[in-house]
């Protein structure tokens, strides 16, 4: 907000603050209103669109001697998130996205108040497991001739066919960020149990690993170093979170609830334990009283909403998670099955 904006207890609170034994006077206090959330509907869709600009000019610019692999690429990432993307609209999620990272990937991101255990598992298989599927056609297409084709259009979709089994597959992999890694997080553990947090730690280094060994083979690999680094800052990034949880429902505040359902007295209250806190992003924002809204007062609704807790569900049953599990060994079996080789590590134009 470009403005400030000073707040002041209606008529009559100047004297409570003189007359401290006026009980009922101090207890007539006004909150000014929480600010409004910016519209994220619209943003969230020029962040998609821009990101995914940017993913295709930075790999066009890294490999503009393969730029068709380069699209083959990019329609496999998109039908991949674009499951998960379909599976969270069915269900109700809101705020979707699909924001790409240059060179490593793309993420689906959505919203939700109360998260299924159910949907949840859904959402993850919803990626990798239809990429497998069509992966194993389009392998059963090339290696059986059923459709005549030139040898360029054989090669390019024999290419596709083995990058969307093996990216796919990858992706179930049971390591943290991964779709297998949060699938088995969401099943067994709980996000803020410690051994969930020994979980992320382990594939983190497991990834790490991983990396390092494909990186001896081709040095364009140690770029995903970035994501175990990421898991590791995330790591500490969540013990300040844990912190500032405590610190605030030490006050009697209730953090599981949506920011629609705050209360303006919610809001201010939390707002300055933030500050006292020495919130990385309000820094420069001073607490109240007085009661002003800062020309930073964005970065304070996005703070609180981060801190807003989800409630997780657990409405898959035993049975349930056996089916889940099996699906997911199901996926691993794909290159067995195809008797697949992967010819695109050799691959040149």
């Amino acid at each position: 907000m470009e403005n400030e904006q000073f707040f002041s207890p209606r008529p009559g609170h100047e004297n409570s603050e003189k007359n401290s034994d006026d009980l009922s006077s101090q207890n007539s206090f006004v909150y000014p209103p929480k600010p409004e959330p910016e519209n994220k509907k619209s943003n969230i869709w020029v962040r998609s669109i821009t990101s995914l600009a940017l993913y295709l000019l930075i790999g066009y610019y890294f490999f503009s001697a393969n730029w068709i692999l380069v699209l083959i690429l990019t329609g496999i990432v998109i039908f991949h998130e674009l499951g998960h993307f379909l599976a969270m609209k069915i269900y109700d999620y809101k705020e979707l996205g699909i924001f790409f990272i240059p060179l490593l990937g793309a993420y689906a991101s959505g919203t939700k108040r109360e998260v299924s255990q159910k949907q949840s598992a859904i959402i993850l298989l919803a990626g990798p497991i239809p990429g497998i599927i069509v992966g194993i056609v389009l392998f059963l297409i090339t290696n059986e001739r059923i459709v005549d084709m030139s040898y360029q259009s054989f090669q390019l979709l024999q290419i596709t066919a083995t990058l969307m089994i093996f990216l796919n597959v990858l992706n179930l992999l049971p390591i943290y960020p991964l779709d297998g890694g949060q699938l088995l997080n969401r099943l067994f553990l709980d996000d803020t149990n410690f051994i969930a947090k020994i979980f992320v730690l382990a594939s983190a280094l497991a990834l790490g690993y991983l990396v390092t060994r494909l990186g001896m083979a081709n040095s364009f690999f140690y770029v995903l170093l970035i994501f175990p680094l990421m898991m590791l800052t995330r790591l500490i990034t969540d013990r300040r979170h844990d912190k500032l949880t405590r610190a605030i429902e030490s006050q009697g505040l209730n953090l599981e609830k949506t920011y629609e359902e705050l209360t303006d007295e919610d809001y201010w209250k939390i707002r300055n334990i933030l500050i006292e806190n020495n919130y990385a992003t309000l820094r420069n924002i001073p607490p109240a009283p007085p009661y002003e809204y800062s020309a930073n007062e964005d970065k304070v609704v996005a703070a609180i909403e981060s801190l807003l807790q989800r409630t997780i569900v657990q409405d898959l049953s035993w049975l349930g998670k056996t089916i889940v599990i099996l699906i997911w060994i199901g996926g691993f079996a794909a290159p067995f099955v195809t008797n697949m080789d992967l010819p695109f590590l050799h691959y040149h134009r």
